[in-house]
């Protein structure tokens, strides 16, 4: 019988490939994609992805879709103490591992093992250490596609939100950005995929500026801080509409 996981899902294309990985691998039955969802916008935190679009790509994956929703402004511990009541509930379910799609962050890596690791939940990282632009072409190879919906402005300007994320997109990308955006330097939906019972149709919205306090100041996660603070980091997202 095999292991019962929850999948942490962006709803991006770390989050695609891994999922497609260990679909093919039948390594895991998936009990649902788990996502933090802002309360007070009805979108994904930090990807600012609407909550009816990721509705719609659970059930073109032919998946259960389970939101948390984070109140606006949660600090690191309400964060911390919503994340464990959640997997709580998903260990009394029967799941004993939880999917991550990160490639390299040692730190956050550590960070999630220990979080689960407290309710008795093993982490399973399916791309973990491999090439950034390996990865993206296996991505592209398998079919996936995807828009970019987030871009972190201090690495890349508004012109870059909104983009089909395929190799033109990584070629503009400066020398110093990760080609996958490992760091948060850009976020994606993916719409499409060979394991997507059809597309998800979207069309694109305005590209708004927004800006976030840094999880000493919120919860890690939280993207729609309307005041800048002297600490505060911004963000282009292209609002992608449902069609």
């Amino acid at each position: 019988m095999k292991p019962l996981a929850i999948f942490n899902w962006s709803g991006g294309k770390d989050s695609a490939l891994a999922l497609h990985r260990i679909q093919q691998a039948q390594t895991f039955s998936l009990h649902a994609l788990f996502t933090t969802v802002s309360q007070a916008h009805g979108r994904v935190t930090m990807h600012g992805v609407r909550e009816e679009l990721m509705q719609a790509q659970a059930a073109a994956l032919g998946l259960p879709w389970q939101p948390l929703y984070l109140p606006e402004g949660a600090s690191m511990p309400l964060y911390n103490q919503a994340m464990a009541q959640a997997w709580t509930q998903f260990k009394t379910d029967g799941v004993t591992h939880g999917i991550f799609g990160d490639i390299y962050l040692e730190d956050l890596r550590q960070y999630r093992e220990e979080q689960l690791a407290q309710v008795g939940v093993e982490a399973a990282f399916p791309l973990w250490g491999e090439q950034p632009t390996t990865l993206l072409e296996e991505f592209w190879r398998a079919g996936f596609k995807a828009k970019v919906v987030c871009v972190n402005g201090q690495h890349l300007d508004a012109s870059f939100a909104g983009r089909d994320l395929d190799e033109a997109f990584v070629w503009d990308l400066p020398a110093h950005v990760d080609s996958c955006g490992e760091n948060g330097e850009y976020h994606s939906f993916v719409y499409d995929g060979p394991n997507f019972r059809q597309p998800v149709p979207v069309q694109l919205g305005e590209v708004v500026f927004r800006s976030y306090a840094p999880a000493s100041q919120t919860q890690e996660d939280e993207c729609f801080a309307e005041k800048p603070t002297p600490y505060d980091t911004g963000f282009w997202f292209c609002d992608l509409l449902p069609t």
